[in-house]
């Protein structure tokens, strides 16, 4: 381990590793197929980045998320690590450039998106890379039990077929079931059983749920009372803006962020909340992958989110500093009606399903029996607009028929744009020398920019303006001339959804929306809005135990959540508390006195026994009927 120990330092800074990455490193290393289990916040890229530079070779990254994708590449290449990334925002021409140069080049890693490695272009030229290891992030994708099922992770194991048997995969996840792991495993075709997990337990944060109708005032005076910066979540882009405004209205810094914002914005923000300049972010879930600040001290919920594995991953990035830190869910009756009110829109009647199918062909003007792998960019608004359709349910029709496999739908990527120069440099130096107008800018672009005669690299058309003194669109028509004459590729930046073809367009009746998928789809679904609601609503329960228990891990009261300070108010240890609590559960089950016949029943000083009963009848535990008797509420 000395020597992966170095690589942490040299790169990471690092002298030693968090629990169970070595664990993890030593496991693949090894050569064996590898499952990590490791929560929000534990380092997960570091456990497949140091083996992919200890071996030979290059390590194959597959993970849905294009925006820490590019993230991550873009710091690899930043630390002089050669890294590539393929996803469905990229022309072919730009793909078969990045594998090109991953087979010639040396480079360490190549991440690329799920839906890519069953194209024909990426397995023709499988078999020519010098793989090293295969890792799969957010690899509960693959389980149909998961919370977020990807059909084009089910492909992933055909890999298999394309690369040496040395090659070990290695899945990664920060929150699985029990019944999710297993399933992982399996559907990856695992050569050997191999669970590596730390607990889930962050005894450092604080769970408290707060049950409050005016969201907004209690915001502001919570995070006025505390310090240190923090994070607070919200299911809407346009409230992330409302919500930042009443803060800063009430002087405190605040910003806010979210996918639809352009690269530079969001980059932008996201490095003044990480340097401190800005204290608290207001944002969807579109921030937090990926993000490298140790010090956030709370995370607020405005929402409720729809599935514990979600609250878990979004409330585990307070405290990676291991002190102590808050995660706040706000609460009301009003937040129960909108989940049961998304269930209705979440699953759209079948027929309507097929409508939007057949919609979307019409839209990209996809004949059938064609469209396999095609990308198309994708206006949703405009779409929306042009055939009158409902927001919400088309928008969950689309997730459906991805659910079955017939397409990809990513929400809106920021893709800046690219340049790469198509002569030699001979080449470009005679060009300049013949065509005295575009040397200035030529110059201006190699000044700006590195490897481009190797591969399409981003720029920034503002960037470039004001370096150069000039427009914008003087910038941009310098590019499309440059282009036109054959001396440059140019791609233009653009944000844009996508939508990829996973299969020929189908006429209406080949189109098969399976009703067991549909039922079973919908009752996970169910089942996952009652654990959040369950973990919301009662306040008898430790948070901390209620959530590792939804993961299968067994644990005492944490003593730090509402629930439990609300105990720890009576004066009693929590052996105290729990003990007593299991002899009156053990009296109740088989007889009904009243309070007084109670007290005398149990084997504890009468004081602490009040103490206990006064909570449990407090919090509805216990009920009383018409003749005084006690009975436990289940």
């Amino acid at each position: 381990m000395e020597e992966y120990r170095k690589i942490l330092t040299r790169y990471w800074g690092y002298t030693s590793f968090r629990p169970l990455q070595d664990e993890i490193i030593k496991s693949v290393m090894e050569g064996r197929d590898t499952l990590g289990l490791m929560p929000t916040g534990g380092g997960k890229s570091v456990t497949f980045q140091v083996p992919g530079l200890a071996m030979e070779g290059t390590c194959l990254v597959i993970t849905p998320l294009i925006a820490l994708m590019k993230e991550q590449v873009s710091r690899l290449n930043s630390q002089e690590i050669k890294s590539a990334a393929i996803h469905s925002g990229m022309s072919r021409e730009e793909i078969d450039i990045a594998l090109e140069n991953c087979i010639y080049g040396d480079y360490k890693f190549l991440y690329v998106s799920p839906e890519r490695i069953s194209t024909p272009v990426f397995q023709g030229k499988l078999s020519r890379l010098n793989l090293s290891l295969v890792t799969i992030d957010e690899a509960h994708c693959i389980s149909q039990w998961g919370y977020d099922f990807r059909p084009s992770y089910l492909k992933i194991a055909v890999l298999r077929n394309f690369i040496p048997d040395r090659v070990p995969f290695l899945a990664l996840t920060a929150s699985a079931t029990e019944q999710v792991v297993q399933d992982i495993m399996s559907k990856l075709e695992f050569r050997e059983k191999n669970v590596l997990r730390t607990s889930f337990n962050r005894k450092n944060i604080s769970y408290l749920v707060r049950k409050v109708e005016d969201k907004g005032s209690y915001l502001v005076r919570t995070v006025k009372k505390v310090r240190g910066s923090g994070i607070v979540y919200v299911r809407s882009r346009k409230r992330t803006g409302e919500v930042a405004r009443l803060l800063a209205e009430n002087g405190i810094s605040a910003d806010f962020y979210h996918a639809g914002l352009a690269d530079e914005v969001r980059d932008r923000k996201q490095a003044s909340w990480t340097a401190g300049e800005t204290r608290i972010i207001v944002s969807t879930n579109a921030f937090g992958m990926g993000i490298d600040k140790a010090d956030v001290r709370f995370v607020i919920h405005w929402d409720i989110p729809d599935s514990i594995e979600n609250y878990f991953q979004e409330s585990g990035r307070a405290g990676r500093d291991n002190k102590p830190a808050f995660a706040v869910l706000l609460y009301s009756p009003a937040d129960k009606s909108r989940l049961e009110e998304s269930l209705r829109k979440k699953f759209p009647p079948v027929e309507k399903i097929k409508d939007v199918y057949e919609a979307l062909c019409n839209y990209l003007q996809v004949p059938h029996g064609t469209g396999k792998d095609n990308v198309f960019d994708f206006n949703m608004a405009d779409f929306i607009s042009a055939y009158r359709l409902p927001v919400i349910e088309t928008y969950n029709s689309l997730q459906f028929l991805q659910r079955e496999g017939y397409m990809e739908f990513t929400e809106e990527i920021n893709n800046p744009s690219r340049v790469h120069f198509i002569v030699s440099r001979d080449d470009l130096y005679k060009f300049q020398v013949a065509n005295e107008a575009f040397d200035g800018f030529i110059k201006l672009l190699l000044r700006s920019y590195t490897g481009m005669f190797s591969e399409f690299v981003a720029i920034s058309e503002d960037t470039l303006a004001r370096k150069s003194a000039l427009t914008r669109d003087t910038v941009y028509q310098f590019l499309v001339k440059l282009a036109s004459l054959n001396i440059i590729r140019y791609i233009p930046g653009r944000t844009t959804a996508l939508v990829i073809f996973t299969e020929e367009r189908l006429v209406r009746k080949g189109l098969f929306i399976s009703p067991e998928n549909y039922l079973h789809v919908k009752e996970k679904y169910i089942h996952r809005l009652e654990k959040m609601t369950g973990y919301a609503e009662p306040d008898t329960r430790c948070r901390s135990v209620y959530l590792l228990d939804y993961f299968g891990e067994d644990s005492e009261r944490c003593g730090r959540c509402d629930v439990c300070r609300k105990r720890n108010e009576l004066d009693l240890s929590r052996y105290e508390f729990d003990i007593i609590l299991e002899e009156i559960k053990k009296i109740l089950s088989e007889n009904t006195p009243d309070a007084e016949e109670l007290v005398r029943m149990t084997d504890h000083p009468g004081e602490k026994v009040v103490k206990v009963l006064r909570w449990l009848l407090d919090h509805n535990k216990i009920i009383r009927d018409d003749n005084q008797k006690l009975s436990w509420n289940t």
